[in-house]
């Protein structure tokens, strides 16, 4: 059956943004349509910090005073990637936006990313920071050559032409999402969300990004924790249907 954009669903994982957080959503307020945005959620846990918790209430207050659901899920999944696992099972928007709320992820390209997905709305549209006219700002040398390495042997072990298959900061199908079943609970989660949509034949289109680091919080993507992005990558390439599916229905 072919996906219709109706709207989105922006998830917001959030521990310690505060200001940055605000930011996000003003600036996704001020830049996109309302009928494109279906809802926000904000996924919390119990080291999400209470400045954190007082600046998620105030985002909450702007976006329903301006008419968009905003809801405060806890999540249950361990870590980053159970966080947006959780948050994609609530969805109601015909796709959703996984994106983070220190500002690593540009909100003014929210847009941008829905704009293009109009066009080839059963694909997925994906930020890349190494496509023409993207870059890094503030990124750890070491981390950024590893970086290029991996993004150049993932491309070519899946036979895709792609730049940033590691990058989450992505738009796609809600009903694709949440028909597949998601292994990775840390951050090698945002490489599953390329890796396993291209085994079922999806279509990432790439736009450019301007990355800059977080001005607010740590980091909680480490150096070592890099490496961690070779085991979805090596299993993933062999997955058949049945294995990347809960079940056949709608795909």
């Amino acid at each position: 059956m072919k996906t219709i954009f109706e709207n989105t669903s922006v998830i917001l994982p959030a521990i310690n943004e505060t200001f940055s957080f605000e930011q996000t959503v003003d600036i996704i307020l001020q830049t996109c349509s309302r009928k494109d945005l279906c809802e926000f959620v904000a996924v919390v846990c119990k080291r999400t910090t209470k400045d954190c918790l007082a600046y998620i209430e105030k985002s909450k207050e702007k976006c329903e005073a301006a008419g968009i659901p905003f809801t405060i899920l806890w999540q249950k999944k361990p870590y980053a990637g159970g966080a947006c696992q959780d948050a994609i099972d609530i969805c109601k928007g015909s796709h959703l936006i996984i994106m983070s709320t220190d500002l690593e992820t540009d909100p003014h390209l929210v847009h941008e990313l829905i704009r293009e997905e109009k066009n080839h709305p059963d694909d997925i549209t994906t930020a890349s920071r190494w496509l023409k006219g993207g870059s890094f700002s503030g990124y750890d040398k070491k981390k950024e050559i590893l970086n290029y390495i991996f993004q150049h042997m993932f491309s070519l072990y899946y036979g895709v032409k792609m730049t940033d298959m590691t990058y989450g900061f992505r738009i796609f199908p809600t009903q694709l999402m949440q028909q597949i079943r998601w292994e990775e609970m840390r951050h090698p989660f945002f490489l599953e969300t390329a890796l396993k949509p291209v085994r079922l034949g999806v279509k990432l289109y790439e736009i450019p990004t301007k990355w800059a680091a977080r001005q607010e919080g740590e980091s909680q993507n480490t150096f070592i924790q890099t490496f961690a992005y070779l085991r979805p990558a090596v299993k993933c390439r062999f997955y058949g249907k049945k294995k990347i599916l809960k079940t056949d229905a709608g795909i």
